[in-house]
C-alpha cells in the first residue's frame, strides 16, 4: 500500500525496546504510537479512507505510520462455532443464530448496534455438557498451535512487540450466556458456571504451554467485557473465588517466561474489580474507556503498579479544538512517568471529522512524540 497519511515518528530505539520501557517506567526516547482502530462506518464515512481503500485497522495502522505491534491468537474458545444462519425475516427485523448459538433480533442495512439478543443456547447445566462435549474439546486437532509458522512470521529477534492471547475466563461466558442468562446461571447453577470458567481457563493453558519457551513475548493479552457503567455484572466476590485463582493459574506460566505486562480488554466501570485482577496478575487495562468509569489519573494515583493502554476520552475527540488538547495535557504527566500508553478508549466513532481526527494525531505527536 503507497499512501501514507502520516510519517512515523522520530525513533530512537525499536518499537519492542520502547514497548518494554515505557510499561516498566523506564527512559524512552517518546510514546510508542498506536491506535485502537475504528467503527466499520469510519471506512466509508472518512473520505480519504474511502478514496484509498483502506477497509481494515491493519491498513489504517500502516497508512498512519502507527508504532508495529502483534498479537498471536488462539483458538481458545468455541471450536467448532454454531453456523451463522437467518432464521426469520419481517420487514427490515431479521432473526439470526449467532456463531456462539445465540439467537438474535438485527436490523437490516442499519450502522453497527449491538443486537437485541433473546435466547441461549445453554439454559441449563444439561445444555452445557452437550455443548461442551461438542464444541471444547481441548483435544482438537484444530487448536494446536504451529509453532514453525509462527516462528517464520513473528522471530524471536524481532523489533516489534509481540503478544500472546491469555484468552478469557468469563467475558466469553458472558457472551454465550447473554447479560441476563450469565446472571441466572450464577444464581442458579453456580458448578455450571464454575466448569465454564475452568474449561476457559484450561484451553488457555494448553495454548500458552504450546507456545511459552519457543516464542519470546513481551505481553500477554485478555478480553473480559464483563463491566457496564455501573460496574461488574456479577458480584467481586464471585471474581474472587471462581476467577481469580484462574488468573492465578496463568500469570505463574507467564511469570515464569519473563512476561510482566498482561492487559485485559474490560469496558465499563472496571474499579471494583481492579484489586483483585492485580492481585492476580492481571496489570493492565486495555483500552481503558473513561467516560463509563473515571479519568485515568484517578486509578493510576490510587495503584501503583497497574497501567493502562487507551484512556483517551472519545467524546473530547469528538469535541477537538482546546476541548480536546486540554484534555491530553492532563494525561502527560503520566506518560513521563511510564506504565501508560494514550490512545482512544476505544474503537474511534465516525462521530470523530477526519478533521478533528488529524487534529488529534497532531497534539499527540506534539505532547507525546519527545519526551
Amino acid at each position: 500500500m503507497s499512501v501514507k497519511f502520516r510519517k512515523p515518528w522520530k525513533a530512537e530505539i525499536t518499537a519492542r525496546e520502547r514497548l518494554q520501557r515505557q510499561m516498566r517506567g523506564e527512559a524512552i526516547d517518546r510514546s510508542f504510537n498506536m491506535e485502537f482502530g475504528y467503527w466499520e462506518e469510519n471506512y466509508t464515512v472518512w473520505k480519504p479512507f474511502a478514496e484509498n481503500g483502506i477497509t481494515t485497522e491493519a491498513m489504517a495502522n500502516e497508512a498512519f505510520s502507527f508504532d508495529p505491534i502483534h498479537l498471536v491468537f488462539g483458538n481458545v474458545w468455541m471450536e467448532p462455532h454454531f453456523p451463522e444462519r437467518e432464521i426469520a425475516r419481517a420487514g427490515n427485523k431479521i432473526t439470526m443464530q449467532d456463531c456462539n448459538g445465540l439467537t438474535a433480533e438485527v436490523f437490516a442495512g442499519s450502522a453497527s448496534t449491538i443486537p437485541h439478543y433473546t435466547k441461549s443456547a445453554i439454559e441449563t447445566p444439561d445444555d452445557w455438557a452437550k455443548i461442551k462435549a461438542e464444541r471444547f474439546n481441548p483435544a482438537s486437532p484444530t487448536r494446536k498451535p504451529n509453532v514453525e509458522e509462527i516462528l517464520a512470521r513473528h522471530p524471536n529477534n524481532r523489533d516489534y512487540p509481540l503478544g500472546i492471547d491469555a484468552g478469557s475466563m468469563i467475558g466469553k461466558i458472558r457472551d454465550m450466556l447473554t447479560f441476563e442468562g450469565i446472571c441466572y446461571a450464577w444464581a442458579d447453577y453456580p458448578e455450571m458456571l464454575d466448569d465454564m470458567v475452568e474449561t476457559c481457563c484450561a484451553l488457555v493453558e494448553n495454548h500458552i504451554d504450546a507456545l511459552l519457551g519457543k516464542i519470546e513475548f513481551d505481553f500477554a493479552s485478555g478480553w473480559e467485557d464483563i463491566c457496564f457503567n455501573h460496574g461488574p455484572i456479577l458480584p467481586p466476590k464471585f471474581f474472587r473465588e471462581v476467577v481469580a485463582p484462574r488468573y492465578k493459574r496463568i500469570a505463574k506460566k507467564l511469570h515464569n517466561y519473563g512476561i510482566d505486562l498482561w492487559y485485559t480488554d474490560c469496558d465499563g466501570d472496571v474499579r471494583p474489580l481492579l484489586p483483585i485482577f492485580l492481585d492476580a496478575g492481571i496489570n493492565c487495562l486495555f483500552p481503558y474507556e473513561v467516560n463509563s468509569c473515571a479519568h485515568p489519573s484517578e486509578l493510576l494515583d490510587a495503584h501503583p503498579s497497574l497501567k493502562i493502554m487507551g484512556g483517551v476520552d472519545k467524546m473530547k475527540m469528538i469535541e477537538g479544538g482546546t476541548a480536546l488538547t486540554s484534555y491530553l495535557e492532563t494525561l502527560v504527566p503520566y506518560v513521563r512517568r511510564g506504565g501508560f500508553i494514550p490512545f482512544c478508549d476505544h474503537r474511534c466513532l465516525p462521530d470523530v471529522t477526519w478533521e478533528n481526527y488529524m487534529f488529534y494525531l497532531d497534539e499527540k505527536e506534539r505532547l507525546f512524540g519527545r519526551l
